[in-house]
């Protein structure tokens, strides 16, 4: 039997999609796509869970709050570790540590109810017709195809829609590999690693309620080698990384042009990471997904007909954005430029790790 036509088909409901989902007006008939579930057996995006300052703004410009379950501490500061030139420097940096997969499952049960949402869904295949696009997904243990006149891919780094659809598109892409350890494996601080040799992105480590919780990003070829002689080279500043209770991996982007982001073609755009919309300095997606997310929906709901001419204008100031990020990247992830800004110690905070002395009624120490 064949399906209703929908006007509109989102694949992926994290953070771009879950906001395009509510953003978008009820006289469209849309159905999305996502691989998550509200159950323990969900699928989960590997991810460190932190909200940056830009992430932070982008929730204080459209008004959004996080609920209490989605948070789990709040940092004022990082560490960064040079392991190359064996340097160490603490920064004043504000984050939100967050539960990734809460936050996820927040920004979907915000989607309105005339959304027709498929969970633990896997989009198997995506092929332009003459009048619409025809999805087959994989959809409690069936194929099963759906028919829509727009597509949206928001589905990340490794976008089923981009394969299908624009499968000659390249975005410089890394392997993210993260492992959870017991509380007592890392310094409680959240850290910044990076090593030339390894990779020329950046690893991280932080506590994340009972589990210390250490990635990274690397080059494709012989990531999850690079990754473990990245443990073994940071024993000797103290952590102790044995014994891991789960292992993730996942495609994370970096572009290094604005020629490389892909909007889309004809009546599909991508958005959030899936068109490459995240800072290629700091890996930090979240506003991107957010923003880009706003950009279309604010077209569907001006117009009857949206074209990725007027979504590529609307995301102006995006690609702005991304191209001063490429810049900066450079500061940050060129070893010497780094080597120079740490060893100035420009911006750099002094930690007070001791106890402060007790003194007597008379002010002298006791």
């Amino acid at each position: 039997m064949e399906q209703p036509l929908y006007d509109i088909a989102i694949i992926g409901l994290g953070p771009a999609g879950s906001t395009l989902a509510r953003l978008l007006p009820d006289n469209l008939k849309i159905i999305a796509f996502d691989k998550k579930n509200d159950g323990e057996d969900s699928f989960k995006k590997p991810c460190a869970g932190m909200l940056s300052h830009h992430g932070q703004e982008c929730f204080a410009k459209y008004g959004l709050t996080l609920p209490d379950d989605v948070l789990v501490t709040q940092l004022f500061s990082a560490k960064v570790i040079d392991l190359k030139h064996d340097s160490v420097r603490n920064y004043r940096r504000l984050y939100i540590n967050m539960d990734r997969h809460r936050f996820d499952l927040w920004l979907k049960s915000m989607i309105p109810e005339y959304v027709d949402i498929h969970d633990s869904v896997l989009c198997r295949s995506l092929v332009k017709t003459d009048d619409c696009y025809e999805i087959t997904v994989l959809e409690n243990h069936q194929e099963i195809k759906y028919r829509a006149k727009y597509v949206i891919g928001a589905d990340g780094a490794g976008s089923m829609v981009r394969k299908f659809l624009f499968p000659e598109h390249r975005i410089k892409t890394y392997m993210s590999i993260q492992q959870w350890f017991p509380a007592r494996a890392g310094d409680p601080s959240y850290s910044l690693v990076f090593d030339g040799d390894l990779t020329d992105s950046y690893a991280w480590g932080l506590n994340k309620n009972e589990y210390y919780v250490f990635g990274g990003a690397y080059p494709m070829k012989h990531a999850r080698e690079k990754f473990e002689e990245m443990k073994r080279r940071l024993k000797a500043y103290g952590y102790e990384f044995d014994n891991p209770v789960k292992t993730e991996a996942c495609l994370v982007l970096s572009p290094s042009s604005l020629k490389q982001l892909c909007y889309g073609r004809d009546n599909c755009f991508l958005i959030g990471e899936a068109a490459g919309f995240i800072s290629p300095s700091s890996l930090e997606g979240i506003s991107y997904a957010i923003e880009s997310a706003y950009k279309l929906g604010e077209l569907f709901n001006r117009q009857k007909q949206v074209s990725v001419k007027d979504y590529r204008k609307a995301v102006f100031s995006l690609r702005l954005k991304l191209a001063v990020k490429m810049i900066k990247r450079h500061f940050i992830m060129g070893a010497f430029l780094r080597r120079v800004i740490m060893l100035s110690g420009l911006g750099a905070i002094s930690m007070i790790t001791a106890k402060p002395e007790k003194t007597g009624k008379n002010g002298k120490a006791e």
